[in-house]
C-alpha cells in the first residue's frame, strides 16, 4: 500500500489495471487522436522498469495514411497465414487451432483505418541462445508497451496489445524505416472509444496459478 495513496486513488488504480484490456469494438474510428496526447502517454510509459537503465524503447507512432494501409496489408497478410498453417496443423494431427475471434478479424479488416499505429522497438536484437539475455532484452521493453496501455485507457483511448505483425518484421521495418538492428514488439492499433463497458476479465484466482517456495506447492501447504 502507497503510503501516499488515499482509499479513492487505490480504487481508481485498481479500476485501471483490472480493466484495461484489448479494445477492438466500440471505437470512434473518425476522431483524431491528439499528438500531444500521445507523446503525454509515452511520457508515462517511459517511467517503467528498463534493464541496465539502458532506456532502449523507441516509439514509432504511424498516422500516415498510406503507411497505415501497408501495415493493414501485411497484418492481413499474416492472418491469413496463420489460418493456413492452422488448417494445414488440423489435417496433419487432426487437432484443430483455436480460430481468430471475429472481432480480431474484424479489426484485420480495418487496422488502417485506425487513426494511429504504434509500433513500440527496441533498440538491439535478441540473444537467440542465451534465455537469461532475452528475458532481460523484453523485460526492459514489454513493461512499457503495458504502461503506455494503461496511460491511453486513462485518458479514453482504447488499444489492442498485438504481434501478428510481426510475421512481417522485414516487410514493416521497410515502410516504417526502422533500422535492422531494432527490434519491433508490440503493435498498439489506437482510437478513441466510444461507449465501451471495459469490466474485469474472467480469469483463474490467485490461489490456483501462485506457488509458494516451490512448484505446485499453495500457500498453507505444509
Amino acid at each position: 500500500m502507497l503510503p501516499d495513496m488515499n482509499e479513492n486513488e487505490r480504487a481508481a488504480a485498481d479500476l485501471l489495471l483490472g480493466t484495461t484490456r484489448s479494445v477492438r469494438r466500440r471505437i470512434d474510428l473518425e476522431r483524431p487522436v491528439e499528438p500531444a496526447v500521445i507523446e503525454e502517454c509515452i511520457d508515462l510509459a517511459v517511467q517503467a522498469p528498463t534493464g541496465a537503465r539502458a532506456e532502449g524503447w523507441r516509439f514509432v507512432v504511424v498516422t500516415h495514411p498510406e503507411k497505415r494501409q501497408a501495415l493493414g496489408a501485411l497484418y492481413r497478410r499474416a492472418l491469413d497465414r496463420y489460418r493456413e498453417a492452422a488448417e494445414a496443423e488440423a489435417q496433419r494431427t487432426g487437432v484443430e487451432l483455436p480460430a481468430p475471434r471475429p472481432t480480431v478479424v474484424q479489426q484485420a479488416g480495418r487496422l488502417q483505418e485506425f487513426p494511429v499505429l504504434i509500433v513500440v522497438c527496441i533498440e538491439g536484437r535478441p540473444e537467440p541462445d542465451d534465455v537469461a539475455r532475452q528475458v532481460a532484452f523484453y523485460g526492459s521493453i514489454l513493461p512499457a508497451a503495458w504502461s503506455l496501455m494503461l496511460a491511453l485507457r486513462s485518458r479514453g483511448l482504447g488499444a489492442t496489445w498485438t504481434t501478428l505483425h510481426l510475421a512481417n518484421e522485414r516487410e514493416a521495418a521497410e515502410v516504417l524505416g526502422i533500422p535492422a538492428d531494432v527490434t519491433q514488439t508490440v503493435l498498439l492499433p489506437v482510437a478513441y472509444m466510444r461507449d465501451a463497458v471495459l469490466r474485469r476479465a474472467e480469469r483463474r484466482p490467485a490461489r490456483e496459478v501462485t506457488y509458494w517456495n516451490e512448484w505446485g506447492r499453495p500457500l498453507g501447504t505444509p
